[in-house]
């Protein structure tokens, strides 16, 4: 069953973007003519979601008043930066006990919905974590080494990992219920997905369409031509 609530991770510094966020949160970085933030939420209501949550902190009172009137769409605000881990566990009361989508504000896609994609091939019997993969050939913009390895559909992290072909594209769909064994302080959802992998309950999927990480404003041009703006 496709879950019905999405979480948008924007409460980041964008400190990569350098100038660009100087005065304006990541998330409202424009791209095509739309802020990113209007990008993501794009897909998710393509997908039929009718619940977001946005978390914020650096400079989230522009964000909050961006969103403001935006029907089905909460701010979940942050005191101090908690990480995807702890941002997500925080939005819980907002997000409700079920799996839900998670997605980072900073990414640009062309090719299926990404929440369709994955909702087709979630199996809650199987799975707590299902994760968008891009080769490393269709990972535009991306800088760093790969993130997985994927046996039989199952993720699997190795000491190479240098050498993993396969990078997490910002979107998933995630079983929130195993956050309460996470520490109290910010963390990333890497250490929960570490957890899921040793249970054998992580898996991910190889997205058919190009992504675009927003990581540097060199980026930007490069989403832009993707799209044909």
């Amino acid at each position: 069953m496709k879950p019905d609530a999405a979480m948008l991770f924007a409460a980041g510094h964008g400190t990569r973007m350098r100038e660009l966020t100087a005065t304006r949160p990541k998330a409202l970085i424009t791209v095509a003519g739309k802020p990113l933030i209007d990008h993501a939420l794009e897909q998710v209501t393509q997908a039929g979601v009718a619940h977001s949550v946005v978390n914020t902190f650096y400079l989230g009172d522009q964000l909050a008043a961006h969103l403001h009137q935006r029907a089905g769409v909460v701010v979940s605000p942050e005191t101090t930066l908690l990480e995807t881990g702890g941002g997500l566990r925080n939005a819980l009361p907002l997000l409700g006990s079920d799996p839900v989508f998670t997605m980072n504000a900073d990414a640009i896609y062309k090719g299926p919905n990404v929440l369709d994609f994955l909702a087709r091939a979630w199996q809650p019997e199987h799975m707590d974590a299902l994760l968008l993969l891009v080769p490393h050939a269709r990972a535009i913009g991306h800088l760093k080494p790969g993130d997985f390895f994927l046996e039989d559909g199952h993720l699997r992290r190795r000491a190479n990992a240098d050498h993993a072909p396969y990078i997490y594209a910002s979107t998933q769909i995630i079983a929130t219920d195993g956050l309460k064994d996470c520490p109290d302080e910010p963390f990333s959802l890497n250490l929960y997905w570490d957890q899921l992998i040793a249970k054998g309950r992580a898996f991910g999927i190889e997205y058919p369409g190009e992504w675009v990480d927003l990581g540097q404003p060199e980026s930007i041009p490069l989403a832009e031509d993707l799209l044909g703006a």
